[in-house]
Order: C-alpha cells, then sequence, then structure tokens
C-alpha cells in the first residue's frame, strides 16, 4: 500500500471531481480515505444499467436513506462517472438543493464535455491523481520505475510486460472502441506507437500523419483524444520575446514511461544508453507536473528551444527555473551549452542540471549540478518552486 500525496477535501463541504488515468489508483484511494461511504461503481454492470436506464435512482436512494448534508459522514462516491454523463444533472441537483457531498471519479471527461455533460456549474472542485511519484515509494527504484512504468501495479510487478500489454489493450477497447471516440481503430493503434516513438520530441502533425495514412488534422484530433482521457499531455514551447529566433512547437508526452516502454519495444534501459537519458527525462517530467497539481501551485511548465538548437528541456513558471535533464554521471561545460544559452536570455531564480551526479555542485557561473535523488527531494520539500 502507497501513502499517495494527493489533498483530498476530508473535513470540508465540497464536492469534487477526482481525474485520472486507469489504474493510477483512484479507487484504492478513495476506499481507504473513506471506507464508509456510499459507493456507485459504474464498472459494475448491475449499477451502471440500472442507473443508465433510471438515473433518478440515486436521488431516491439518497432520500430512502435519509441522507442530509447535516447527517452525511462521507462523501457519495461516483466512480467512473463519464459512463452515464446524465447522472451528473441528478447529482447537480443533490449538490444544489440537498447540499449532499460527492466525489466524482472517472478517467475521461471526454464523453462528459462532448455529451454537454453537466459539470455542475463550477460547484465541483477539480483534482487529478497522477501515477505514483518518488516520495510515495520507499526504496524507490529508478531503473525499475523507468523499465516498468510508475503505475502501482506495473511498478511493483516482477512481470509488469503482460500488464502493460493488457493496459493498452483495455484502453483500446473501452476507452477508445466502446465510447467510440474514433471509428478507425488500426489507424488509432497505429498512431499510439507512433507516438510512443516521438515521446518528447517536438510534434510534428504531417509527419506522423504520413506515418500513419491518415490526414494531419486526424493526426490532431487523435492527440486530443490522448489528452482528452488523460493518456499523455502537451508541454508547451517557452514563448516569451527574447533575442533568439525560438521554435513553437508542442512536445508530446505520455502520462507514464512504462506505456511508452511497451508502445516502442525498445527493451530494457540500462544506464548510459541514449534510451535511458530520454526515459530519465521523462521520468522527471512526470514528477514535475505531478507537483504542479499536488502542491496547488499549478505553475506552468514549458521547454525552450532556439532555431540554432539550444535547448532547454523544463522552463517552469515566468521563468523562474530553467531546469535540464542529463542522464550522465558526469556533467561537463558540452553538457551546459542550453542552459548557458537560456541564463544569457533570462534572468532565473535558479538554472538546475539534474543528472546522474554523485555529489551536488555549482558553476563559477551559477549552475546548479544536483544528483537525481536531490533534486526530487528538494522539489518534494518545496525547495525548488517556493511554495
Amino acid at each position: 500500500m502507497y501513502k499517495r500525496i494527493l489533498n483530498l477535501p476530508l473535513s470540508t463541504s465540497e464536492t469534487c471531481f477526482l481525474w485520472g488515468p486507469r489504474q493510477t489508483g483512484k479507487s484504492t484511494l478513495l476506499k481507504t480515505l473513506y471506507p464508509d461511504a456510499k459507493r456507485y461503481d459504474l464498472l459494475m454492470s448491475d449499477q451502471y444499467q440500472r442507473l443508465l436506464l433510471h438515473p433518478g435512482l440515486i436521488r431516491e436512494e439518497c432520500s430512502a436513506i435519509g441522507l442530509t448534508a447535516e447527517n452525511q459522514a462521507s462523501p457519495i462516491i461516483v466512480d467512473e462517472v463519464q459512463k452515464i454523463p446524465i447522472l451528473l444533472d441528478e447529482i447537480h441537483w443533490l449538490v444544489e438543493n440537498r447540499k449532499l457531498r460527492f466525489i466524482l471519479c472517472g478517467s475521461s471527461a471526454r464523453k462528459v464535455k462532448r455529451g454537454r455533460g453537466n459539470l455542475l456549474g463550477g460547484r465541483a472542485v477539480r483534482y487529478e491523481l497522477h501515477p505514483l511519484v518518488y516520495p510515495e515509494i520507499p526504496n524507490f527504484s529508478l531503473l525499475r520505475a523507468l523499465n516498468a512504468g510508475l503505475l502501482p501495479r506495473h511498478y511493483q510487478s516482477s512481470n509488469p510486460y503482460k500488464l502493460l500489454q493488457a493496459y493498452v489493450g483495455d484502453y483500446l477497447k473501452e476507452e477508445i472502441s466502446a465510447e467510440a471516440l474514433t471509428r478507425n481503430i488500426p489507424a488509432f493503434s497505429r498512431f499510439l506507437q507512433i507516438a510512443a516513438l516521438t515521446n518528447g520530441e517536438l510534434t510534428n502533425y504531417n509527419n506522423i500523419a504520413s506515418e500513419c495514412g491518415v490526414s494531419a488534422p486526424t493526426v490532431k484530433e487523435y492527440f486530443r483524444i490522448l489528452e482528452d482521457t488523460l493518456i499523455g499531455r502537451m508541454l508547451p514551447a517557452f514563448r516569451k520575446r527574447a533575442k533568439r529566433r525560438l521554435i513553437g512547437a508542442p512536445k508530446f508526452f505520455f502520462f507514464d514511461i512504462g506505456i511508452v516502454a511497451h508502445l516502442t519495444r525498445r527493451g530494457k534501459i540500462m544506464p548510459g544508453s541514449e534510451l535511458f537519458g530520454r526515459a530519465f527525462e521523462h521520468m522527471i517530467y512526470m514528477e514535475l507536473t505531478a507537483h504542479s497539481g499536488y502542491s496547488e501551485e499549478n505553475y506552468p511548465i514549458a521547454y525552450w528551444k532556439t532555431a540554432s538548437g539550444f535547448e532547454v528541456d523544463f522552463v517552469l513558471g515566468d521563468h523562474e527555473i530553467a531546469v535540464e535533464v542529463k542522464g550522465t554521471d558526469m556533467v561537463t561545460n558540452r553538457h551546459l551549452k542550453g542552459i548557458r544559452a537560456f541564463k544569457e536570455e533570462y534572468q532565473a531564480r535558479s538554472y538546475i542540471v539534474v543528472s546522474m551526479d554523485t555529489n551536488p555542485r555549482k558553476t563559477e557561473d551559477g549552475i546548479e549540478i544536483l544528483p537525481w535523488q536531490v533534486f526530487l527531494d528538494r522539489l518534494w520539500a518545496n525547495e525548488i518552486i517556493k511554495t
């Protein structure tokens, strides 16, 4: 059992949405926090069918047990709420008129949004549960994380390959096919592989479209599906005016390293390889996105790249922090060209290179070189981004 960092409103009267990709541990977290809560699990066929046919049952059942704002000890939990968007109308009524508190859990808001479902008119706070992060895992193993990914079942499995295979298959079957997000499942499957091969690189819709045999607008729609179903997110380019001409295309990252490993069939990742460097950068990005949300700072994250090839992996906030990630165990001057170019353009609070170095050090021009463990310890202690 992992102790999760996400801070849900345990003692308030808030209703909230809890979104997160499949198997991040949403249901487990809610059962741990609210073991006695009334619960509707829409993955159970009997629950799904009766509420799909008669959404008003949820209102009638709350009335039958005499549930009121005064006697409600735990929130009512509705799991996979996106499967019956019309149910949100009944929940909205109960929140508005009975002042009842709900936690509405799901893996995709796409069907709700596209079906013009009721998102409770701004009355519900939004939370997101990410895969496991560094401080949640005792005796964290970097190599295990890079090879198996950070979904709880996958990280702790001695043979994560079959779990990853099943995960991708279930995603295609349940999120894509069953929800009719696209009719061309073979093309979308091919797209998933190409998107994984270009994970963390500049997104070129035309090139990907050519590889998949579909149009560029279709590829853009496929990326929107991945974002709406929380399977990945775009990393925007930092565009604040500078002397150098900047690249403006976004990058795309999947939500988990293990999913990329499976889709690309890249084999075991070991230190010193190019694959290690790419996966290591991906993991640091996952930690940053989770910290941005869990800390409730919600600071923007971007990358910076010039037309001449200088690059910084992550720019945090309004260029307060520049973070470069290197998979080497000895950062030298040749690894610092990008961050030094950024330093010439912008006055940041910190310039940091995260690496496999053994000890922290600082260059004469003020660039911190931090072992990855030190960086993550400081990040989660809120010492990198001052909260």
